[in-house]
C-alpha cells in the first residue's frame, strides 16, 4: 500500500528535488533554516512568537475566491488553523521586490469542500516561474478530505527583478491552496549531486555509477527492449501473412463449393420452368373451353335483354306521347298563372307601404298623447286598513271620492292589479318601440310597495304583468319586429350596489359606469335571457327572496333597500333593419318614514339613515328637473345615479305613490303626496327614441341584401318567362323524338334479323372448335408423355452430376485435411525446437549460475588473504613503532611496497570485472529478462535514499528499468568463450528460422 502511495506521489511530482508528504506543517529542529515569509491562503495574519514564524495575511494574491471551514483538520501539525481556509478559483501569487538568491518554496493543500469526493473532482497543475511543478494533482485522491498535503523543497531562484510568480492551471474543477511558505536556501537544503550505488551481496561493496553513465545504460536498455519489440512486430507480420493465405485458399475452395451450387441450382430451375409450362398450356386449354361456354351463355342473355328493351322502348313511347299532348293543353294556363303572380306581388308591395305609414303614424299619435299627459306620471294608492289598525280603533282619513278631479290617479283600496296595470301597460308598449321608461312606487313602509310591484304567485304584480305583455307584444310582432329581452336584478343598500342574481359571495365592488353611446350600466352584473314567463317568475323570485328584509315598529317586514329590476330590450325591424336599444326600469323604494318613528338603533338605524339620504337625492333631482335647472345632482346617490337614463329628458317615468289610510300615518301620508305634487310638476320635454347605432352597418347590409334579392327575383321572373318557352320548344322537341324513335325501332328490328343469323354462324363455329379441341387433347397426352421421359433423362443426369460433384467436394476436403496436417505437423516441429531452445537457454544460465559461484568463492578467499596481509602489515607496523629511528625508514619503505602491491592487485581484478561485464553483455541481457519474470531479487542496485524515494517515475519522464548488475570477476578468456559460443549459437537459431520460413513459404505456395 506504501509503494502506491509513494508511486503516486512521484507521478503527480515534476522535480527531482521536492516531494510531496501527507502531513500538517510542523517547525523542524534545523536551526539554520530560515522561514523568509508564510503566506495564510485565504485566512488572515498571526504572530508566533514561540516559533518565531510570522503568518502574513492573503494578499498578493492575483483571482479567486475564499473558501473557510469549521471543521477539524486531521495531522494538522503545529498549526492546523491554516488548512482551515484556502483560496480557490482561477488565480495566481505574486511576490515582488525580493532580494536576489536561492530559495525554497513549500505549498500547503487541503480539500476542505469536496469532503464526499469522488476522486477526480478537483484535478489542477502548478507552475512556479513557469516551470511545472506538480502535475495533474488530486487532492482527494491522495489524502482524501480535511486531511493536509505538503509539497516541499521546490528551489527557486531569484534575479533581479525580485519576483517569483506561483500559477495554478485548472483541469478539471478549480484550483485550491491553502497556504505559502517561502525559505531561504541553505547549504544543506542544496542537493549534492547524486551518484547511483551498485551493492555486492557477498563482500558489500558500493560501486558508485555517476548519473550520466546510469542514464546512458539506460537508453541502451531501452534500446535492446526496442529492437526485441521490432522483431516480436515482425514475427507476428509473418504469422498474420500465413494466415491470410491460409484464409485465401479456403475462400477460393468455398468459392468453388458456390459454383458448384450454382450449377446445381441451375440445372434444377430448367427443370421447374419445364414443369412451369406445362402447367401453363394446360391451364390455357382449360380457360379456353370456359371462356367458350361463357359466351354461349352472354349471347342468350344479350338476345333476351334486347327484347326486353325493345318491349320497354315501347312502352316508354306511349307514354311520351301522351305528356307532350299535356304539356300542349297546359300552356295556356301557365300564362295565365304567372300574370295572377305578377298582379299578387304589386298588391303584397302596396299593402306593406300602408302598413310602414299606419305604424309611423300611430307611433307619432300615440307619443303624442303621452306628451299631453306629461312624461312623468302619477299615480296614487291606498291599502286598507289592515286588522291591526282596525283593532286599535284607527280611522280612515282620506276621502277618495274628493281626490278624483286632482291631478293625481287614484287607485282606491278596491281597485285590482289589473286596474293598476292598466295604466302602466301603454309605458310598456314605448319600451318596445325604442324608449327608456321607468316604473317606481313610492311611499312609506309598510303601505304595499312590494306587494304592487312584484305581488304573490296567484295574484301577480307590476314586475311580472309588464314582462308578459312585453312577451305577449312581441310574439304579435314576430312577423316585423325580433326581441331580445333580459333580466337584471339589482339591490341599493347602504349606498352599495348588489347583484341579486350572482350565484355565490363576490368580494369584486360593483361601479357605474358610461359607454361610449351615453348609456349607464353596471360591468359585472349578471344578465338573465328570458324567453317565457317561466323564466321571468324564477328570476324575480331569486331577487325576492336574495333581497334585504328588516324588522321595526311600522313593519315586521320592512325592505330594507331599494329592489331594481332592469329589463333590456335590444329590437330589430326587419322590413328596414331599423335597431334600438331601450331600458325599462321598474323600481321598489324603500321606506320613507322619519327615524323616530321607526325607533330603530344600530345597524337598522345606519340602514333608514341611508334610505333617506337616497330618497332626499331622489328628491333634489326631481326639484332640479322641475326647475329646469342646468345641473341635475345626479352623483348625489347611487340610485339616482342608476336611473340618470331614465329621470332624463329622453325617458317616460312612471311612479306609484302608496299611501295609509290610518289616522296614525297622517304625516308621513302628507309627504308622500306633496313629493308626488312635485314630481307630477316636472315636464321632461319630448321623448327621444334609443336608436342601436351598432346596429346600423348591420340595416345597411340588410338592405343591400334586400336590394340584391329584389334583383335576384327579377332574374327569377325572367328564367320562368325562359322556362316558358324553353317547354314550348321542349314539346316540339319530344314530337320530333318520337318520329326518331319510331325509326330507330325499324333499325333494331333489322339488327335483331342479323344478331340471329351471326348466332346461327356462332354455333358453327363452335363445332368447328370443339373437333379442334379434341385434337389439341390428343397432342396434349402425347406431349404428356415426352414431359415424363425427359424428367426421367433429366434426373438421371442429376444424379450422375451431383455423384460426380460430391466426389470432387470430397477430394477437396481430403486435400484441405492433408494441408491441415502438415501446417499442424509444422506447427510441432517448431514448438519442438522453441522447446529445445529454451532447454539451452537454461543450461546455459546454469554454466553461467556455476561459474558465477566459483568466482565468488575464489573473491572471498583471496578478501581472507587480503586480511590477513593487513593484520601481518599491521602488526609489523607496530612492531615497527617499538623500534628506534632509524628502523623506521626501511620499515617504512616495506610498508609502502606493500600497499602498492594491494593496490595494484586490486586495481587488476577490477579491470578484469570490467572487461569480463564488456564481454558478456548480451548473455547478461537475457538473463536480465528472465529474472524480471521470476523476480529474483539477489543482487539488485541499492539507490540512494533520494531515488529510493521515488519508485515509480512519473508520466513526463522516460520509463525506469531495474537492472540486476552482478559482479563478475571471471578471467577475460572465459568471457570470450562465452561469447563466441553465444554468437555461434544464435546464428545456428537464425539460419534453422530462415530455413522454416521458407518451408513454410512452400507448403502454402502449393
Amino acid at each position: 500500500m506504501e509503494d502506491a502511495d509513494e508511486s503516486l506521489f512521484d507521478s503527480m511530482v515534476c522535480d527531482s528535488i521536492s516531494r510531496l508528504i501527507p502531513t500538517g506543517f510542523t517547525i523542524s529542529d534545523n536551526a539554520e533554516e530560515e522561514y523568509f515569509m508564510f503566506v495564510n491562503a485565504g485566512g488572515d495574519a498571526f504572530n508566533e512568537a514561540a516559533g518565531g514564524i510570522k503568518f502574513l495575511g492573503d494578499t498578493f494574491f492575483d483571482g479567486g475566491n475564499v473558501m473557510r471551514t469549521n471543521e477539524q483538520i486531521v495531522d494538522g501539525g503545529d498549526y492546523p488553523f491554516i488548512y482551515q481556509s484556502a483560496r480557490l478559483g482561477s488565480f495566481c501569487y505574486r511576490f515582488d521586490n525580493l532580494p536576489p538568491g536561492d530559495y525554497v518554496v513549500d505549498l500547503h493543500f487541503v480539500e476542505i469542500i469536496n469532503t464526499n469526493g469522488p476522486k477526480g473532482m478537483r484535478v489542477f497543475n502548478v507552475y512556479i516561474q513557469e516551470e511545472k511543478v506538480l502535475s495533474e494533482l488530486d487532492i482527494y485522491a491522495v489524502v482524501g478530505a480535511n486531511k493536509p498535503l505538503q509539497l516541499i523543497d521546490s528551489r527557486v531562484s531569484v534575479k533581479d527583478d525580485g519576483l517569483i510568480l506561483i500559477r495554478f492551471e485548472s483541469i478539471n474543477g478549480s484550483p485550491v491552496v491553502s497556504g505559502i511558505c517561502i525559505r531561504r536556501a541553505t547549504k544543506t537544503s542544496v542537493p549534492p549531486m547524486t551518484s547511483d550505488c551498485i551493492k555486492c551481496n557477498y563482500c558489500a561493496a558500493q560501486i558508485e555509477i555517476p548519473s550520466s553513465q546510469m542514464k546512458v545504460m539506460q537508453t541502451k536498455s531501452t534500446a535492446k527492449y526496442v529492437n526485441k519489440i521490432k522483431e516480436l512486430t515482425m514475427q507476428c507480420e509473418l504469422k498474420s501473412k500465413e494466415c491470410y493465405e491460409a484464409w485465401m485458399s479456403l475462400t477460393a475452395t468455398n468459392e468453388q463449393l458456390e459454383k458448384v451450387q450454382m450449377e446445381l441450382d441451375n440445372v434444377t430451375f430448367k427443370s421447374l420452368t419445364t414443369d412451369q409450362t406445362m402447367e401453363k398450356q394446360a391451364e390455357s386449354l382449360r380457360n379456353i373451353s370456359n371462356r367458350y361456354e361463357l359466351d354461349k351463355k352472354k349471347w342468350t342473355e344479350a338476345i333476351n335483354n334486347l327484347q326486353e328493351k325493345v318491349k320497354s322502348m315501347k312502352s316508354d313511347y306511349s307514354q311520351l306521347s301522351f305528356e307532350a299532348h299535356e304539356c300542349v293543353d297546359s300552356i295556356p294556363e301557365l300564362n295565365k298563372m304567372v300574370f295572377a303572380v305578377q298582379e299578387l306581388v304589386k298588391q303584397c308591395e302596396d299593402l306593406k307601404v300602408k302598413y310602414n305609414e299606419e305604424m309611423i303614424q300611430r307611433k307619432r299619435l300615440f307619443n303624442e298623447v303621452q306628451e299631453a299627459k306629461g312624461n312623468i306620471r302619477v299615480f296614487c294608492r291606498c291599502r286598507p286598513l289592515n286588522k291591526a289598525e282596525m283593532s286599535a280603533g284607527c280611522t280612515t282619513v282620506v276621502d277618495f271620492d274628493a281626490a278624483k278631479d286632482g291631478s293625481l290617479g287614484i287607485l282606491t283600496s278596491g281597485s285590482t292589479k289589473i286596474d293598476v296595470f292598466a295604466d302602466a301597460s301603454s309605458m310598456v308598449v314605448s319600451v318596445l318601440d325604442g324608449y327608456n321608461v321607468c316604473i317606481f312606487a313610492y311611499g312609506q313602509t309598510g303601505t304595499g310597495k312590494t306587494f304592487t310591484m312584484e305581488g304573490t304567485e296567484q295574484n301577480r304584480g307590476v314586475n311580472y304583468r309588464t314582462l308578459e305583455h312585453l312577451f305577449k307584444i312581441s310574439k304579435e310582432r314576430s312577423e316585423t319586429f325580433s326581441y331580445d329581452i333580459s333580466v337584471s336584478v339589482l339591490e341599493v343598500y347602504n349606498e352599495q350596489i348588489r347583484d341579486l342574481l350572482a350565484t355565490g359571495p363576490t368580494s369584486k365592488r360593483l361601479e357605474i359606469k358610461q359607454d361610449s353611446g351615453g348609456f349607464h350600466h353596471v360591468p359585472g352584473v349578471v344578465e338573465a335571457k328570458v324567453d317565457n314567463i317561466y323564466d321571468v317568475w324564477n328570476v324575480l323570485q331569486t331577487g325576492s327572496n336574495a333581497r334585504a328584509v328588516g324588522s321595526n315598529n311600522v313593519n315586521e317586514h320592512s325592505s330594507r333597500s331599494h329592489c331594481m329590476l332592469c329589463i333590456m330590450v335590444r329590437a330589430k325591424n326587419l322590413l328596414n333593419g331599423e335597431c334600438t336599444k331601450s331600458k325599462l326600469w321598474l323600481v321598489d323604494l324603500a321606506g320613507s318614514e322619519r327615524l323616530a318613528k321607526t325607533e330603530v338603533q344600530g345597524e337598522r338605524l345606519k340602514e333608514a339613515q341611508n334610505i333617506n339620504r337616497s330618497l332626499s337625492a331622489l328628491g333634489d333631482v326631481i326639484s332640479a328637473l322641475a326647475a329646469k335647472s342646468s345641473h341635475i345632482p345626479y352623483r348625489n346617490s347611487k340610485l339616482t345615479h342608476l336611473l340618470q337614463d331614465s329621470l332624463g329628458g329622453d325617458s317616460k317615468t312612471l311612479m306609484f305613490v302608496q299611501i295609509s289610510p290610518s289616522d296614525q300615518d297622517l304625516g308621513e301620508t302628507l309627504s308622500s303626496l306633496n313629493f308626488a305634487t312635485r314630481v307630477r310638476g316636472v315636464e321632461l320635454g319630448p321623448v327621444k327614441k334609443q336608436i342601436d347605432t351598432s346596429e346600423l352597418q348591420k340595416t345597411k347590409a340588410m338592405l343591400e341584401k334586400a336590394r340584391s334579392e329584389c334583383r335576384s327575383k327579377d332574374e327569377s321572373m325572367r328564367k320562368l318567362e325562359e322556362n316558358l318557352q324553353s317547354m314550348e320548344s321542349k314539346a316540339k322537341g319530344k314530337d320530333n323524338i318520337h318520329r326518331t324513335l319510331q325509326e330507330k325501332i325499324k333499325e333494331l328490328e333489322g339488327q335483331i334479323e342479323l344478331k340471329t343469323a351471326l348466332q346461327n354462324q356462332s354455333e358453327k363455329q363452335i363445332s368447328q372448335l370443339s373437333e379442334k379441341l379434341k385434337g389439341k387433347e390428343e397432342t396434349c397426352c402425347t406431349l404428356q408423355h415426352k414431359v415424363k421421359e425427359l424428367e426421367k433423362k433429366l434426373k438421371e443426369q442429376l444424379q450422375s452430376e451431383t455423384a460426380s460433384f460430391q466426389q470432387q467436394v470430397w477430394d477437396l476436403e481430403k486435400k484441405l485435411k492433408d494441408q491441415l496436417q502438415g501446417s499442424e505437423s509444422e506447427s510441432a516441429f517448431l514448438k519442438d525446437k522453441i522447446k529445445e531452445l529454451e532447454r539451452k537457454l537454461k543450461e546455459q544460465e546454469q554454466s553461467t549460475e556455476s561459474l558465477l559461484k566459483q568466482q565468488m568463492k575464489e573473491l572471498e578467499d583471496r578478501y581472507k588473504e587480503r586480511e590477513q596481509q593487513w593484520q601481518q602489515t599491521h602488526c609489523f607496523v607496530e612492531a615497527v613503532k617499538a623500534t628506534p629511528d632509524v628502523g623506521k625508514s626501511c620499515a617504512s619503505d616495506e610498508i609502502e611496497a606493500r600497499i602498492l602491491r594491494s593496490a595494484n592487485s586490486a586495481n587488476r581484478q577490477i579491470n578484469q570485472g570490467s572487461t569480463l561485464s564488456k564481454g558478456n553483455d548480451s548473455t547478461h541481457q537475457m538473463r536480465i529478462k528472465r529474472e524480471f519474470r521470476s523476480n529474483d531479487t539477489e543482487n539488485n542496485f541499492v539507490m540512494p535514499s533520494s531515488l529510493h524515494d521515488r519508485r515509480i517515475t512519473r508520466k513526463s519522464d522516460p520509463p525506469k528499468i531495474v537492472r540486476n548488475v552482478r559482479p563478475i570477476t571471471k578471467p577475460v578468456i572465459g568471457t570470450q568463450a562465452t561469447v563466441s559460443h553465444k554468437r555461434t549459437s544464435t546464428s545456428r537459431d537464425q539460419a534453422q528460422g530462415i530455413r522454416e520460413r521458407d518451408s513454410k513459404k512452400k507448403i502454402w505456395s502449393r
